[in-house]
Parts: C-alpha cells; structure tokens; sequence
C-alpha cells in the first residue's frame, strides 16, 4: 500500500499567491490517514538562486533533499502531496531507473530551463530538468493535457523527442495507456497537477486554463495506465483553494484521484 507524503512546498512557483500551495496541502493532509502519512519540513524563508537562474534555490534545493531522505526511510510506491510541481524533482529522482516511464498530467509541460524561463520558477522547468540531467530518458515521457505552451517549451520537447497527448486522448483512456505500453516502460511515475482538470468543476487553482480533462476521464486516464504498468510514485501538486470552504468543494475530486493511484 502506497504512503503519503506532504510536502507543503510553495518556492517553486511564480505566483504572487503561491502560499495558498501550502495551505492545499494542508488541506489534503487532513483527509488522509495519519498512519500512512509523513510530512517533509519546508523552510519559511524563500531562498535565493545561488547563481543558477533557479529562483528561490537554495530553499528548493533543501526539500528536495528532505524529501528523499523520507522516501528512503519507505518502502513501496509514495504519493506526493505538494505544493508545487517542484515537489516531482526528489520524487522521480529517488525512483529513477531505465525502466521508468513517466506521465505528466498538466496544463503546463513545465518545459523551460534557467535560459529560458520568464520567470525563473522551477516549477515551469521541473520536467526539463529531470530528462537534462538524465534522471529520465526524454523517449519515455508522455505530457498529457498540455495546453499552455511556451515557444521555447514547444522547442524543447521537439528537440528532445517528447510525446504530448492532448485532452482528447485523455479522454480516450487506452490512448493514453498504449503510449506507455510504448516505452516498454515496467513501471510508471504519475505526476499531477490538477490544473489538468477543466476549471469549470475543480476551483482550487493558481491559474485556471479552460478546456481541461474532467475527474471521471483523469481518474479513468490513470487506471487505464495502472492496469499497463505498476505504479513506481505519484505526485499530486498545485492544489490552492481560496478558503476552507472552497478546499472543502474540491475534495470530493482529489479523494478520486487518490483512490485511482492506490488501485
């Protein structure tokens, strides 16, 4: 049975508002059973760059390693709670290996680098990084319902041979499924950011991009790709609901996810 880990993490983001991160994971945390549950520690202070074009590293730098010094202490598949998608840096990377697909749902590809960023936030270059440095090979990642592209995100992921399926193959399960068959992939990292889903029945976000997937075709989408391959980790990230109440309208939609994961 998988655990849980939250990671209250908000360095990683560009919002003006990204503190609300914390509180959504906050909020998942309350819904899950403290027996399964561990939390990582993030600092309060927001770090700088230390020269990398990163902003906010020094504090980014210091969960990530916090949290995989807590997966270590586990065995068995984790969920991730963030926080932003930045959270999905440590958590690959402690279950990286030749073998490991990985499907980032998303509306954003999270594609740039330092040099190309707008903004200098980690959580737009997150899955750039994991497959520049070699912690994932680029032919077995699949960005699912992508539609908030930079041009230079668009760039990368044709130089580097990275598969987008859009929200109509999310929608169609075994699509999706079949292109992590693809890879050859034995196990499958599935990263969350529930910006995927269509702000019309999720309000919980940051930055809202219409036209996403619904809960029923995400929830189908990730067991169709379970019945395919066993689940190495999970991220569920960039929850950033306005009040208790709203966090309480969303919660129905995040326990499905979470039930999806865990089989």
């Amino acid at each position: 049975m998988a655990v849980f880990v939250v990671v209250p993490q908000w360095q990683g983001s560009p919002s003006s508002r990204a503190m609300r991160l914390a509180e959504g994971a906050a909020a998942i945390r309350a819904d899950l059973p403290d027996s399964a549950t561990h939390e990582v520690a993030v600092p309060l202070e927001s770090g700088d760059s230390q020269g990398t074009g990163i902003a906010r590293f020094s504090s980014l730098q210091l969960v990530r390693e916090r949290l995989i010094d807590t997966l270590d202490e586990h065995d068995g598949p984790a969920i991730v709670i963030g926080g932003d998608c930045a959270v999905s840096a440590g958590a690959v990377a402690h279950v990286a290996g030749d073998d490991l697909a990985v499907v980032w749902f998303d509306a954003h590809p999270d594609l740039n680098t330092p040099s190309t960023s707008p903004s200098g936030a980690f959580g737009g270059m997150v899955l750039a990084a994991l497959v520049e440095d070699g912690t994932v090979d680029a032919s077995r990642v699949l960005v699912a319902g992508a539609r908030s592209w930079d041009a230079a995100e668009e760039d990368f992921a044709a130089a580097k041979g990275i598969v987008s399926l859009d929200v109509d193959a999310i929608a169609e399960a075994e699509r999706l499924a079949d292109a992590v068959a693809a890879t050859g992939a034995a196990r499958v990292y599935i990263h969350i950011d529930l910006d995927v889903l269509d702000p019309s029945e999720f309000s919980g976000l940051l930055e809202p991009i219409p036209f996403g997937v619904t809960t029923a075709q995400l929830v189908a989408a990730v067991k169709a790709v379970l019945s395919r391959a066993p689940l190495a980790g999970a991220t569920i990230a960039s929850f950033a609901p306005e009040s208790a109440e709203h966090a309480v309208d969303d919660a129905p939609a995040i326990l499905r996810i979470i039930a999806a994961l865990r089989g």
